[in-house]
Parts: C-alpha cells; structure tokens; sequence
C-alpha cells in the first residue's frame, strides 16, 4: 500500500474516491479485513472513519435519516430507531459480536451487498432509500432497486453511499424480523425475513416481505406481498402468501443449509408474520 487519506467532510471524500477509484473505501472494516490476507494490498485506502458527516441519525417528521457511516452499535441503542423501527435495531444486534457492532457500518453491509447481509431484508420491508453522493452531485436510490445481482449494486464507480433514508411507519403498520442460523448468536444465517403489513379495517393494505439468504440477493417477496394484500391477517391468509413464495423464490443448498429447508423457514416465518399481524392491537 503506498496511499493513505483520511477526509474530514463528505465533499472531500467524493473528490478522494473520485481521483483514486481503484483504492480501498474503508468505513468500518469488518468485511473488507476478513479477506485481507487472501488478496493484494490495494494502492491505497481512502478512508472514511474521520468524516463527521457520514455518522449519525436525524428524524424530521416523516422520515428517519442514518448517515452510512453510522455504526451498528449507535443504531441498536437510538431511541428513535427503537421506537419507530425497532426491526432494524433488533438486526442490528445480531450482527456479529460486540466489537463488530462497534466498527461496521449500515452503509458498508449495504455496499457488501452480501446475499446473508442481516441488515437488507429490513431494509427492504421498510422500503429505505439510498442517498448516492459523487462529484456530479446526488441521486436517490430506492434500496429494493440497488442490488442488481450476486454483490453487484447500481453504485457508480465514483459514488459513495452518504446516507439511508427510512419513512416512518404509518400507524397500523406491524413489524417483524428473524433471523435463522446454527446459533443463536454471532451466525452466518440460513433464512432471514422481515417483514412491514398494514392493517386498516380488519384486512391486509399492503405487505412489504424482504427476504435474505434464498436468493444470489437480498429480495423482496412480490408475490407473496400481493398474496396478502386485501386479505385478513389470519391462517388462510398466511397460508396462501407460503404458496405464492414457493412460486417465486428458488433457494440453493450449499454448506449452510438445504434448498428444501430454506422454502420451509422462508414460508413458516412469513405465515408466522401474517398471522401475528391480526393478533396485534
């Protein structure tokens, strides 16, 4: 490695990362180092630790706004977070150990793109938008629109992930996550899901499900979303949202689990969401 820079500001990180697109962005560390020893040291390393203006979080009244360089710790313990999406604190703090959660990002789990990242499914039910910055300026992002394949994303070359924007929940809406693996803690998962449905007048307005692990990405459920939709928040319900995701997803079996066990869990917890959802005042 023969390049090191630290910038203060977002302005002055878009401009490093633009003038050395092949060096390292370094936020927390906690995926990149795992595999440092199994590749060539990069040119340099642009890192993004000292920028005030990438950690923190801000609420107006509609939104919830995490800066990307926000850790998983800082996110676990917001109150704003745990109030109003408390699914993705609930994430949050499953993601590795305490020293883990102290160092990596939001912003560097979404960049991973990894197809287990924990956080992604929540923020897929939770319909988040990505905030892209460079130096042509700024784009908005919907997050179910950003990962186009196996750890493959629609970011730029020159951009950075500044912040992540989450709506409120509107009232009625319910909430839910889990997460499935070996263990209970500091494990690769098996299945994830997450899921956000809104009950108005007895029946099901809109369900957003975001699943992890059953695909080359982390996916939303559409059709199982549309299964629900209309519908009470009871068994029959829930019964007929795991018949249209056996449909849509097809899951693979590799050293972490079977295919077959994957549709099962995907499909009990997202029966488990909807009929949970109606028992919910």
């Amino acid at each position: 490695m023969t390049g090191y820079l630290r910038p203060a500001t977002l302005a002055d990180a878009v401009a490093a990362h633009a003038a050395h697109p092949d060096w390292m962005v370094l936020a927390g560390g906690t995926d990149l180092m795992v595999n440092a020893n199994h590749r060539s040291a990069p040119p340099g390393i642009v890192d993004l630790c000292g920028c005030a203006e990438l950690r923190g979080i801000v609420r107006d009244a509609d939104t919830i706004r995490i800066a990307a360089g926000t850790t998983w710790l800082d996110i676990i313990g917001h109150e704003w977070v745990v109030a109003q999406v408390p699914i993705l604190a609930a994430a949050a703090g499953e993601i590795g150990a305490l020293q883990i959660q102290a160092r990596g990002t939001i912003g560097g789990n979404i960049v991973t793109s990894s197809p287990v990242g924990d956080s992604l499914p929540v923020l897929l039910a939770l319909d988040a938008t990505l905030e892209l910055a460079s130096p042509r300026g700024r784009r908005d992002v919907p997050y179910r629109s950003f990962t186009t394949g196996y750890r493959t994303t629609v970011l730029a070359a020159d951009e950075l992930i500044a912040a992540i924007t989450i709506p409120v929940p509107a009232a009625g809406t319910r909430l839910a996550w889990r997460k499935v693996g070996t263990r209970a803690a500091q494990s690769i998962s098996k299945v994830m899901a997450a899921a956000a449905i809104h009950v108005e007048h007895g029946l099901i307005s809109w369900a957003r499900f975001g699943l992890g692990a059953v695909a080359e990405r982390p996916i939303r459920a559409a059709a199982a979303e549309a299964a629900a939709t209309g519908r009470p928040p009871d068994a029959d319900t829930g019964r007929a949202v795991a018949v249209a995701l056996a449909d849509e997803i097809r899951p693979i079996t590799d050293v972490r689990s079977a295919a077959d066990y994957r549709l099962e869990v995907a499909q009990s917890l997202l029966m488990r969401f909807v009929i949970n959802a109606g028992k919910l005042p």
